[in-house]
């Protein structure tokens, strides 16, 4: 595995577990949103796993689809760092239920997590990408489930 490929992954699988821990503290915040927060924090603690079970392949990537990952690396750290500033300030002052569904429809629709659902919805080209797809049909388009959830509970501001 070449370094850059190596630090692609690095950088996607902390976006994937950034997002969880994000989610944990909005679904710490808002009760009558927890089932939600929860939810997606464990879809996406699921596609963390995904990338780190590749890792430890005795060949990793051998099969690893190839449009899996974002090709912007600049673009997942920058996405981390302002996650891991989320985090830290959402678990500090809680936001508004209005701006907890508007920050993570934010970020969903980020380089890094729209080019997963991208992936997820780009024709199978290869059997590991099969694979993938099949171990996350039940994850729904996160951010069209926000927009959905947001209309149906009357989320404005």
């Amino acid at each position: 595995m070449t370094e850059t490929l190596q630090n692609h992954l690095d950088e996607s699988i902390k976006l994937e577990l950034n997002l969880a821990k994000l989610y944990t503290v909005l679904h710490d915040c808002f009760s009558e949103d927890e089932d939600f927060w929860w939810q997606l924090a464990m879809e996406e603690r699921g596609h963390a796993s995904l990338l780190q079970q590749e890792k430890k392949q005795p060949q990793p990537l051998a099969f690893f689809p190839e449009n899996l990952l974002s090709q912007d690396l600049q673009s997942l750290v920058n996405a981390n760092s302002t996650i891991s500033e989320l985090i830290t300030r959402f678990s500090e002052t809680p936001p508004t239920r209005y701006i907890a569904f508007k920050t993570a429809l934010d970020l969903e629709l980020s380089a890094g997590e729209s080019h997963f659902q991208e992936f997820l919805e780009s024709p199978a080209n290869s059997y590991s990408a099969n694979i993938f797809k099949q171990l996350n049909q039940e994850d729904r388009d996160h951010a069209e489930r926000i927009r959905i959830y947001m209309k149906e509970n009357n989320i404005t501001v």
